[in-house]
């Protein structure tokens, strides 16, 4: 098999990656609307909502190990047929249990997504040239993952603003859209991401999931070894819990200024596109802010403007100025996730990337199921408002983390934390690295030396 070149690579990624994210941008806007439709309370959706974080911090490690092992390309495959049965169970699910049943799928999906895609594209382009600046991939990324939002909300408000068809509600209307939209997904990850892994017939494969835990041990050993992937790890904590506000209150704020949740599904297309299209200038953006401020001050100082995009969600009068707040709010989303999974990418070298990309994850989803909770009971007893603060505060919180890159980067360290590479490897293996405290990459093989100036930016919206 032929290797690719960087652009392919590059390209196939960016197609792969819009794929992925065309059908969310479709669900976004109308989810939580089709579940209080379905006759669940705000509080009731928070529960069904984290049985999707209870399975992704159960499976994200072991799917992550597995990816590392076996390929990322099987797992991928995987995580599209798991998400095609949920989403097609959404379809008809007309019950709390069986709602349930959807998101611990979702759970099972996220898991088993979470990372290989990305690592894919570092590793596959760092194969076609060990001097690739991949950042500039992964910025791209980001932006593409803004465009296929924005293009999937405004074909679901379209498609609520159509009206029922058949036995299909307007709200239900975009989840069957989004059914045949993960069939063309799943064409498309099988005929465009080739993987060069050695040839295993069924012991080898076995020895290659056995090898799962091993990595995913080593890769939990990264964080007892840097201080500075621990404190990037634990702001998922504070941003997955405070992203319930404007993923999932939002659609309910909007609804009760409007007095119409019909009314508020198929304005939140329009809205979601601009916010998402926005998203990806946000996100076009971060080589300029990590050029002025450096990539760990710009991150923390975005923590802090989300936080006030959502106080102005929940205390603007009107549907103008709540959609205003949205808007800017996914702007800063935009140009955050580029800046936080840079800085996570640079902090890893060698076969363990999936494993601590998906660390990251792992630890977002289950705060965001416990967000969904803890912010639907607010929001059902205080009013959606005050549990919109309260997530702007815990979004806030998150800023002082990214202090230890910053002084990593001010201090110059000179390495990011590594292990052995295991004998399933997809490429040959590198020098291991030393065991660091506190480093960012700087002059190791195959990545670019890291400049408080240079643009640290990744997809980080693939795990959003």
């Amino acid at each position: 098999m032929a290797t690719l070149s960087v652009h392919q690579v590059r390209h196939r990624y960016l197609i792969l990656l819009g794929l992925r994210w065309l059908p969310v941008g479709l669900l976004v806007p109308v989810f939580v609307l089709l579940m209080q439709e379905r006759g669940l309370t705000l509080a009731e959706i928070g529960m069904a909502f984290a049985a999707q974080g209870v399975l992704v911090l159960a499976l994200e490690l072991p799917t992550a190990g597995l990816a590392d092992a076996v390929g990322r390309r099987p797992v991928l495959v995987l995580a599209a047929v798991v998400n095609l049965a949920s989403v097609a169970l959404f379809v008809v699910a007309d019950s709390f249990a069986l709602l349930v049943a959807v998101w611990a799928l979702q759970g099972v999906y996220r898991a088993l997504d979470s990372g290989p895609l990305e690592s894919w594209f570092v590793d596959s382009t760092l194969a076609a040239d060990p001097e690739a600046e991949y950042e500039r991939g992964l910025s791209q990324g980001g932006t593409a993952v803004g465009v296929a939002m924005a293009a999937g909300a405004l074909l679901s408000g379209g498609l609520v603003a159509f009206g029922p068809v058949g036995p299909f509600s307007a709200l239900t209307m975009p989840i069957v859209a989004i059914v045949v939209l993960q069939v063309v997904g799943l064409v498309a990850l099988l005929a465009l991401l080739r993987e060069r892994r050695p040839t295993a017939g069924s012991s080898a494969l076995r020895e290659s999931i056995a090898e799962a835990p091993r990595m995913i041990g080593q890769a939990m050993g990264l964080l007892r070894r840097s201080r500075v992937l621990l404190a990037l790890l634990s702001v998922e904590l504070f941003w997955g819990f405070g992203m319930v506000t404007f993923e999932a209150l939002l659609p309910v704020r909007l609804a009760e200024v409007l007095g119409d949740a019909d009314r508020a599904g198929a304005l939140l297309g329009p809205a979601t596109m601009v916010a998402w299209l926005a998203n990806a200038g946000g996100a076009a953006a971060t080589p300029l802010l990590t050029r002025r401020l450096g990539a760990a001050p710009a991150a923390a100082l975005l923590r802090i403007a989300q936080g006030v995009t959502v106080v102005g969600m929940a205390l603007l009068a009107g549907p103008v100025g709540v959609l205003v707040a949205f808007v800017v709010c996914y702007v800063v989303h935009g140009a955050s996730n580029p800046l936080h999974m840079g800085l996570v990418h640079r902090q890893v070298d060698g076969p363990y990337r999936t494993s601590v990309v998906s660390l990251n994850s792992m630890v977002s989803m289950p705060a965001g199921a416990a967000g969904g909770i803890v912010l639907g009971l607010v929001a059902d007893r205080a009013g959606v408002s005050v549990a919109m603060l309260v997530g702007a505060v815990v979004l806030v919180i998150a800023a002082p983390l990214y202090l230890p890159a910053w002084r990593a980067s001010r201090d110059g360290s000179p390495a990011p934390v590594g292990a052995p590479t295991a004998a399933a490897s997809p490429e040959p293996p590198e020098p291991a690295t030393q065991p660091d405290t506190s480093a960012p990459v700087s002059g190791q093989p195959g990545v670019p030396p890291a400049r408080d100036g240079d643009p640290t930016t990744g997809a980080g919206a693939a795990r959003r």
